[in-house]
């Protein structure tokens, strides 16, 4: 198992894992206590993804009321990695309740978050500083100006954005190609079997507009292991999905039908429900990375070497088939069937040929080798 393989995230010239490694769980305080990790768990994980290859990190300030970044600026400073590693960390999420500037995307909240989370983290730079999410009210203008006066000071490398519109991206990035300022590199979003919804929009976008998407969640929740079973009122199995906050959750025909095809491909290609699924994820068109967490450093090692085998076309067939959902509204008139048969009927028009842009690789091909 090895990660030595980095790509560009987005339109950038940064090199980054396909697999990123997710330390939401780093810490034991906060929102996320419930399955946090002391800091001698969290080093034995930090300590394995390097040793495969790894070099891309995130975090945020929110994670274990900023306890993720505390214990990983301890970590990346032990291990002597600062110019290594890609730190990624993002801020929107209130610090101080009842502050209506300690949280939200304003000038006022990003650059006092910058600074916090380059205290925790030991460093005087942020490698990748997301927004987090969309507040709905802060003017993108303002968002975008703050991050270029963040990367001409130093303070970041790269800009990015998390959970947002895909029209508030594209605003974004037009903004910053219009006026010269720092671009977008990178958006994070949910994206498994589970989830595809980031498809009808977001994807391309980031395919045209030059942002990388990095994908959270990727085995959707933990639901693609394999580890829980349909039960009368919801699901059977140890972890988040059984607890109380899944507890109105209500699972579809279709995803337990996605399940049953996955647990057949993993069969047959004798590997992991895990690996097959997050094999999908950092194989589709459009993804950079995909997050990968671990309560265990054997489960880290599981989920690694997700990309230690390819998966066979047919069986990539049946997943995009058991996981696809209609085409709802006006999405159904992007489709290649509703366009052949109305905009370019008798004929077939696609954009470029195959090959037209061959893939730049600095590495020969085991087969060629």
């Amino acid at each position: 198992m090895s990660m030595n393989q980095y790509f560009l995230l987005g339109r950038s010239g940064l090199r980054v894992s396909r697999l990123a490694l997710g330390t939401m769980n780093f810490g034991t305080g906060g929102f996320h206590a419930a399955y946090g990790k002391s800091a001698d768990e969290a080093r034995s994980l930090f300590r394995r993804y390097l040793e495969a290859g790894g070099n891309f990190i995130d975090t945020a300030d929110f994670y274990t009321a900023g306890e993720s970044e505390t214990i990983l600026g301890g970590l990346v400073a032990e291990a002597g990695v600062r110019d290594r590693v890609v730190l990624t960390t993002k801020f929107t999420n209130s610090v101080d309740h009842g502050d209506p500037n300690a949280g939200g995307n304003g000038r006022k909240h990003m650059i006092r978050a910058v600074e916090a989370s380059l205290r925790r983290l030991r460093t005087d730079y942020i490698d990748l500083f997301l927004l987090h999410t969309w507040d709905r009210i802060t003017p993108v203008e303002e968002v975008m100006r703050t991050f270029d006066d963040l990367t001409r000071a130093g303070k970041i490398r790269y800009a990015g954005l998390s959970d947002v519109p895909s029209w508030y991206a594209a605003r974004a990035q037009t903004l910053a190609d219009a006026h010269a300022l720092a671009p977008v590199v990178s958006l994070q979003l949910p994206y498994s079997l589970l989830d595809r919804t980031i498809e009808r929009e977001h994807v391309p976008m980031g395919q045209t507009l030059g942002l990388g998407i990095t994908a959270w969640s990727p085995l959707g929740s933990g639901f693609l292991t394999g580890k829980y079973r349909q039960a009368d009122r919801g699901v059977t199995g140890e972890g988040r999905l059984s607890g109380e906050g899944y507890a109105g959750r209500s699972w579809t025909d279709r995803e337990w039908r996605l399940l049953g095809a996955l647990e057949e491909v993993a069969a047959e290609v004798s590997r992991p429900m895990a690996q097959v699924a997050l094999n999908w994820v950092a194989n589709r068109p459009g993804v950079a990375s995909a997050i990968v967490g671990a309560s265990s450093v054997e489960q880290l090692d599981g989920n690694l070497a997700a990309l230690d085998f390819e998966l066979p076309g047919e069986s990539r067939r049946r997943l995009d088939e058991a996981s696809a959902e209609p085409s709802a509204s006006v999405y159904q008139m992007f489709t290649p069937g509703y366009q052949s048969w109305l905009v370019s009927p008798g004929v077939q028009v696609a954009d470029k040929p195959d090959g037209y842009v061959p893939a730049v690789r600095n590495w020969v091909p085991e087969s060629a080798a």
